[in-house]
């Protein structure tokens, strides 16, 4: 008998389509203009995440500047 391994392309399909039925069920409870307006707010929030991330690691330019030595 062969057994398939735990996280096989099936299983994980099948966790794709109930994924996308609950995103429908929301949907259909929540009202289309309030599941708009969430995934708005989520990405304006991730992207200003994002931003200030960037921002956060952005060394000093005087670093970056190469100091060279006359002979």
């Amino acid at each position: 008998m062969n057994c398939r391994r735990y996280g096989s392309k099936p299983t994980i399909a099948l966790w794709m389509l109930v994924a996308v039925a609950d995103v429908a069920l929301v949907v259909a409870a929540g009202g289309l203009l309030m599941v708009l307006l969430a995934v708005a707010t989520l990405t304006v929030v991730g992207g200003g995440f994002l931003a200030a991330r960037t921002l956060a690691r952005r060394e000093p330019e005087a670093a970056e500047a190469v100091v060279r030595r006359r002979a």
